[in-house]
């Protein structure tokens, strides 16, 4: 019986990995439990070992709102131009949180993908694994940690500008294409970092590079209308822009542009989808 069992594995093994897009909702799909086993997993082991736990989900953003409230309304009194300025000491700073927010989302996945099949390396020869799940588990930690911020963002800006603007129900359909995004890196840089190990470096220096080259700090009108198409190549820079206008402006999103950001999460994800599962096979030879 074992010998059967083991000559189905190694049929299974060799087959290709289906690599379509049907495939790899499909797959997420079917193994929808072990993903959210694996998220909560990773959710929880960032803070194991520490006292307070997984609170500092909570008070970690709650923390670098105060901060950058004091800093930037009181120490430098600054103030966003335009529509979004508005009043109140923390208005710059909870505008300027939404560009952390989505900074934050993206660097953590540019800094932990190439490390991610290297990390668990144990799963790499079990056959009947689904690898490309560890992608889709980093996806759902990172968007628990970014939907905690939100949240936090959201209540801060009920308490001190006074109310929310109908247009914040914008916001999920507005980072949502970044989740994808994201998950089509993971997919890609997971499979380099096997095969190139200095890759996790490089990310490392794009994270913080992307974080400048996009209007985290700065409003993106402060540029010359020159730059602009450049920072506009940034991933980020579209969905900070409009998550501030529904959120600080009472602005709709530009429906054409989302949706062409829409167009280009997919491609990337498919992309990076196709390139681990046709990968895949080596990561055995290399670990």
């Amino acid at each position: 019986m074992s010998h059967l069992v083991d000559q189905g594995r190694l049929v299974d093994a060799q087959r290709p990995y289906p690599t379509g897009p049907h495939a790899m909702f499909a797959g997420a799909w079917r193994e929808r439990r072990l993903i959210l086993q694996l998220a909560q997993r990773d959710a929880l082991g960032r803070y194991r070992g520490s006292l307070m736990g997984v609170a500092w989900s909570f008070l970690y953003p709650v923390l670098m709102l105060t901060v950058f409230t004091f800093v930037f309304s009181v120490v430098f009194a600054a103030r966003w131009p335009g529509s979004m300025g508005g009043e109140g000491h923390g208005r710059f700073a909870l505008v300027l949180f939404v560009g952390v927010i989505s900074h934050a989302l993206i660097a953590e996945v540019l800094v932990k993908s190439p490390q991610l099949v290297l990390s668990h390396a144990n799963y790499v020869k079990k056959v009947v694994f689904p690898l490309e799940t560890l992608a889709w588990s980093m996806i759902f930690s990172a968007a628990f940690h970014m939907l905690v911020s939100l949240s936090i963002l959201m209540l801060a800006t009920l308490v001190l500008t006074g109310g929310l603007p109908i247009h914040a129900l914008w916001l999920p359909p507005i980072l949502l294409p970044l989740l994808g995004l994201a998950l089509g890196l993971a997919w890609l840089l997971s499979s380099l970092g096997v095969f190139l190990r200095d890759i996790g470096q490089i990310t490392g220096v794009l994270a913080t590079v992307m974080m400048f080259l996009s209007p985290v700090f700065y409003p993106i009108t402060a540029l010359p209308e020159s730059f602009r198409a450049f920072i506009y190549a940034n991933p980020i820079t579209l969905p900070i822009e409009q998550a501030r206008g529904a959120l600080f402006a009472a602005q709709a999103p530009d429906l054409v542009a989302l949706s062409k950001y829409y167009l280009v999460a997919f491609t990337v994800m498919c992309i990076g989808y196709w390139w681990f599962q046709r990968t895949r096979r080596g990561f055995a030879d290399v670990l």
